[in-house]
């Protein structure tokens, strides 16, 4: 689901004094194919909110599975639970991409403009567009957080998020914080594809050398 469907959807539907969080894990191979784990979950201040929350289409796997539903993805694991512990509901989503240009194409990304384009030198430009949230109807901004982790395929030479380790990338936002929308953005240099070691013709050498002597001898 679209995080911002997910706001639209909440604050137009009822009055609740909650905080919505978003987390979203995307991992970006070299050949542009990769894998997205999104967790997102709502906290209610009554217990009377969960049965309404429960409702929610955003909640239920049915719906989440139609707004998910690409010949760009491949769909992996859907799951809704309560956990009435803490008071929240939760939402799961994990999926594969076979290019990460193509999720602006899925309905539960509309808006979001993934790209991934060629940079100068043989590097390359990922970003993301987050667009802008309603606020208000009892949502408080800075407490409604979204988070968004990206491990690229290459050394990290530029970038906008708050935190760096490796090649994984970290943007934090609070719902106030997002405005008028964020774009999230960083240049790397990609990893180089492993050559392969001369060993590894001298063995399938050696094994094909075995294979014609053998033929060869049963021939005679």
């Amino acid at each position: 689901m679209k995080i911002k469907t997910i706001f639209l959807l909440i604050v137009t539907t009822f009055f609740l004094s909650s905080c919505l969080n978003y987390k979203q894990i995307t991992t970006i191979k070299t050949d542009g194919s990769g894998e997205m784990f999104i967790h997102y979950w709502l906290k209610w201040e009554d217990k009377r909110d969960s049965v309404l929350l429960n409702k929610l289409h955003i909640f239920n796997k049915d719906s989440i599975n139609s707004e998910f539903a690409s010949n760009h993805i491949m769909l992996k694991r859907i799951e809704t639970f309560v956990n009435y512990k803490d008071s929240t509901i939760h939402a799961q989503v994990q999926f594969e991409f076979n290019n990460f240009d193509s999720l602006k194409f899925t309905k539960a990304f509309k808006g979001a403009n993934f790209d991934l384009i060629d940079g100068p030198g043989g590097t390359k430009i990922f970003s993301q567009f987050i667009p802008p949230f309603a606020t208000g109807f009892g949502f408080k901004g800075d407490d409604s957080m979204i988070s968004l982790v990206y491990y690229l395929p290459g050394d990290i030479l530029d970038h906008n998020a708050n935190s760096k380790s490796r090649n994984k990338l970290t943007w934090e936002y609070s719902l106030s914080e997002i405005g008028t929308g964020k774009k999230i953005t960083a240049s790397f240099r990609p990893f180089r594809l492993k050559e392969t070691p001369d060993w590894v013709y001298y063995s399938t050498l050696t094994v094909i050398l075995i294979v014609l002597f053998y033929l060869f001898k049963k021939r005679k």
